[in-house]
């Protein structure tokens, strides 16, 4: 297959284009820094069309988009600027935005593709203190499934990844007011028991089964099937964390 990845400099782009290559895939990493094969800010509409025509002249269509780049984010209501919003909402949101209309022409062309957005356990389950990064990760999840519902005419899926927190370098791009719960997202990302590797194989093998909503470890299926199952209980855990939250 060809695949263009974003983000792939390190963390779980990093992994998923190490995963597909070692598949046999070909794989285009993109990032904004040295080592990737391509330079793409996702923010940039213009380097979108670039990397679309790098695809076309290369390989001549593309089989697999994977909209994984983005940034950290966190805050408690009034604790987070605007600004942090608009950051958060550009970059993940827009990014992935940005990428799936560039490649769209292409995919319904040739009549088949794939779409993955890579989003997290944020946008299905909503804890206190990261309204932004919630909100956000929730537009991912809406955007993609009516992505494989427009797209399916034409033979084009979609998928969104909705990871709970794993070991990863996405830290490296927090940003926000509220340090308090920056130091409680660093801590559960630091104590997370998977890294990007062990996600990026459950990734590949959901994708392979077909699955559009991939919860690619265990706390993540925990915490959305309890939401499913048993709302009342979910809400009171919710708001167990959030008063702990206030006690900080």
């Amino acid at each position: 297959m060809r695949v263009l990845v974003t983000g792939a400099a390190n963390g779980l782009g990093a992994a998923l284009t190490a995963a597909y290559r070692s598949r046999g895939d070909e794989v285009l990493a993109t990032d904004l820094v040295e080592g990737a094969d391509l330079r793409l800010d996702i923010t940039s509409s213009g380097d979108w069309a670039e990397a679309v025509e790098h695809v076309e002249r290369t390989w001549g269509g593309l089989d697999v988009l994977v909209n994984n780049a983005g940034v950290a984010g966190g805050g408690r209501l009034d604790r987070s600027s605007l600004d942090e919003w608009r950051r958060v909402t550009e970059i993940n949101l827009f990014g992935a935005v940005r990428g799936t209309q560039a490649f769209v022409p292409m995919l319904k062309a040739q009549r088949s593709g794939q779409i993955v957005n890579v989003a997290s356990l944020a946008g299905l389950v909503h804890p206190a203190g990261m309204a932004s990064y919630n909100a956000v990760k929730a537009a991912v999840v809406a955007l993609t499934e009516t992505t494989a519902h427009e797209l399916s005419p034409y033979g084009v899926r979609a998928a969104v990844v909705c990871p709970s927190y794993f070991r990863t370098g996405l830290l490296q791009n927090l940003q926000g007011e509220d340090r308090e719960v920056g130091a409680v997202i660093a801590h559960l990302v630091s104590a997370a028991p998977l890294g990007p590797d062990d996600i990026a194989a459950e990734v590949l093998a959901a994708l392979d089964r077909g699955e559009e909503l991939i919860l690619p470890d265990p706390a993540a299926r925990a915490a959305y099937d309890l939401k499913l199952r048993d709302r009342a209980a979910y809400d009171a855990q919710q708001r167990q964390q959030a008063e702990r939250l206030a006690a900080l």
